[in-house]
């Protein structure tokens, strides 16, 4: 396979070295390739997950992946994409957030396939012992001011100020490129757009260190992930969308890949999915002729919530979506029900021997006795998928999901959890 150019049909090269050069050297052999990723929280988002598979990519192709987690310039915070300085963590928080980090990418990445098998790598190793004369002697004295300047991760935030220690990070990233070249023959290094000044700086360092300037190093870019509505990619009412399945279920995973724009859909098909471009193009085309199928949003959340959290999720997600849109939400378990309503009101009720107007208002799901009886004559409440309108129902007789649980409806969206103490 082409691997550069199924990566520039998918859309997924922003910047690159030299094409010619590149385009040989992927197509002679098997190259050594690294991205960086670094601990700056207990969890990786779904904006991490874009450079996480052109790793796994490149890995199918035959080539030899670094995952490289920054426990040591996670410590020091990159200016780039950001605004203002980073706050910086303590030195054991971040090397648990690492460890965690770790655990995370192996669920990509194969470490223990026989011909090219995945290398994880800690950028702590070296740079928690560097000596500082040693460094600037050695390592410094190849960054001219003037071309840090000029690099678009440091110019702006100039007039926003930063600092020393953030403006050192293209150094600290520079030395990585090289340590990793010198240790394991890296050749490439790929990262986001916003990451393209601290891979062309370390392929100078390379360069200047090793005194060959005709040294061949590569660097590579993919895109911005953005959506048409303007909304920033992996964000939602609730925040960022988590790879770590206890800070986004699986199934809240699901439905955010499920939701997704039809102007979006099929480039997201080509950037997450392994999907070839004969089968996405061929979802566009059923995109068009019956957009409300939604065939391409159900492909892309199947897909991608498989690889991130498994056929067994998956199921487990596709369940509580036909139970909470199609009805089915007898067939739930406790687990299940707290998946699929873990961001809706809910409420505890201890005593069971209340009338159901009594429930609602205790509950917050209507103000007053009175609404109550007015939303439950208008046939307003559902009770667990089931149509409520007697005013003499009591708690007592409603049948409780799991023993547990009632999930009660007023109108069409308005949801709300009520659990029941044992």
């Amino acid at each position: 396979m082409d691997l550069f150019q199924d990566l520039k049909d998918r859309g997924l090269i922003y910047q690159h070295t030299d094409e010619q050069s590149l385009r040989k050297r992927l197509m002679s052999g098997p190259i050594t390739l690294y991205c960086g990723f670094d601990p700056t929280a207990d969890s990786l988002h779904i904006g991490s997950l874009l450079p996480i598979l052109i790793l796994k990519r490149f890995q199918l192709a035959g080539h030899k992946p670094i995952a490289l987690v920054g426990g040591g310039t996670g410590l020091i915070g990159d200016p780039s994409g950001k605004a203002s300085e980073r706050v910086l963590n303590p030195q054991e928080i971040v090397e648990e957030w690492a460890d965690k980090i770790k655990a995370q990418l192996s669920r990509f990445l194969d470490f223990e396939r026989k011909d090219n098998p995945a290398i994880i790598a800690n950028n702590y190793d070296w740079l928690g012992s560097l000596q500082v004369i040693e460094f600037l002697r050695d390592i410094g004295k190849n960054f001219p001011l003037g071309t840090m300047l000029a690099k678009e991760s440091v110019e702006t935030r100039m007039s926003k100020g930063i600092s020393y220690t953030e403006f050192s990070y293209m150094i600290l990233q520079s030395y990585d490129y090289m340590k990793l070249n010198e240790l394991y023959g890296c050749e490439l290094q790929v990262g986001g757009s916003d990451q393209w000044g601290n891979i062309t700086a370390g392929i100078e360092l390379i360069r200047r260190a090793s005194g060959e300037q005709d040294k061949e190093m590569f660097g590579l870019t993919m895109p911005l992930v953005t959506k048409s509505d303007g909304v920033k990619f992996g964000k939602t009412e609730g925040g960022a969308v988590w790879l770590d399945p206890k800070k986004t279920s699986p199934y809240k995973f699901y439905q955010f890949w499920l939701n997704t724009d039809d102007r979006d859909v099929v480039k997201f098909l080509k950037y997450f999915t392994f999907l070839t471009i004969d089968e996405i193009n061929a979802l566009a085309q059923d995109l068009e002729r019956e957009p409300e199928k939604r065939k391409a949003q159900r492909t892309l959340a199947n897909e991608v919530t498989r690889l991130v959290h498994g056929q067994v999720a998956l199921d487990r997600a596709e369940k509580i979506t036909k139970a909470l849109f199609g009805g089915g939400l007898k067939g739930l378990s406790a687990s299940e029900v707290e998946e699929g309503f873990s961001d809706v009101p809910s409420a505890a009720i201890d005593n069971a021997d209340i009338s159901f107007v009594d429930l609602l208002v205790q509950a917050g799901v209507v103000s007053s006795k009175r609404q109550a009886r007015e939303s439950i004559e208008n046939g307003a409440i559902y009770v667990n998928d089931l149509r409520c309108n007697d005013l003499e129902t009591s708690v007592s007789q409603l049948e409780r999901l799991d023993g547990k649980y009632l999930i009660v409806r007023r109108g069409k969206k308005n949801y709300y959890l009520i659990k029941f103490g044992q």
